[in-house]
């Protein structure tokens, strides 16, 4: 069945009513991406910089499932991304509410960097990505959402995977539920490291 045709202008030429377009059909199809509205509105991020309010600290005192938490270390731990680039999105931690690479301890440097070894690799062998994206964003003004507490990101990344949804639209399409994605990673975690 074809398209329903947008209505035509108002009585007696006018402008078209707004409300008479509910539903109609305009030839575009549409991702919802509703889960990209609680990060734009704010959701899980820190009014402040208090370890109270921060989602880095808060999700070792939960369980693995509901933190996201995929493998834990000695001195950091790997948590899902709640709003990935990619399917996979990691990011690697230090226990310490910390801000800046700087101030961390040898030990907790050692730490992220194992983890972030370890992501990979389980990235590896579970996505079989091209490449990855590595990076810490240093300060707000670097693009850090979470500037009060340091964290790593492994992207995981394959060639075609920015396509024109983010740059057009402001959508990214993930095809793995976060639950399934941690699930996936754990697993294959407790295998390889």
């Amino acid at each position: 069945m074809p398209p329903e045709e947008p209505a035509g202008p108002a009585p007696g030429g006018g402008a078209v009513d707004p409300g008479s377009l509910a539903g109609v059909s305009d030839g575009f199809e549409r991702l919802w991406t509703p889960h990209r509205w609680a990060y734009l509105a704010g959701e899980n991020k820190p009014g402040d910089d208090s370890e109270q309010q921060c989602p880095f600290c808060r999700a070792p005192t939960l369980s693995d499932a509901d933190g996201l938490v995929v493998a834990r270390g000695e001195h950091a731990f790997a948590v899902l991304n709640l709003y990935p680039y990619n399917p996979g999105h990691l990011l690697v931690c230090p226990y310490r509410h910390v801000a800046d690479y700087t101030d961390l301890t040898d030990d907790e440097v050692a730490g992220v960097a194992s983890l972030t070894r370890s992501a990979m690799r389980v990235l590896r062998e579970v996505s079989s990505p091209h490449g990855f994206n590595l990076g810490m964003n240093q300060g707000p003004v670097a693009g850090a959402g979470v500037a009060a507490h340091l964290h790593q990101h492994v992207v995981p990344r394959w060639g075609g995977d920015s396509n024109f949804l983010p740059i057009v639209a402001q959508t990214k399409a993930v095809p793995v539920l976060l639950a399934d994605t941690r699930r996936m990673l754990a697993e294959a975690w407790e295998g390889a490291c």
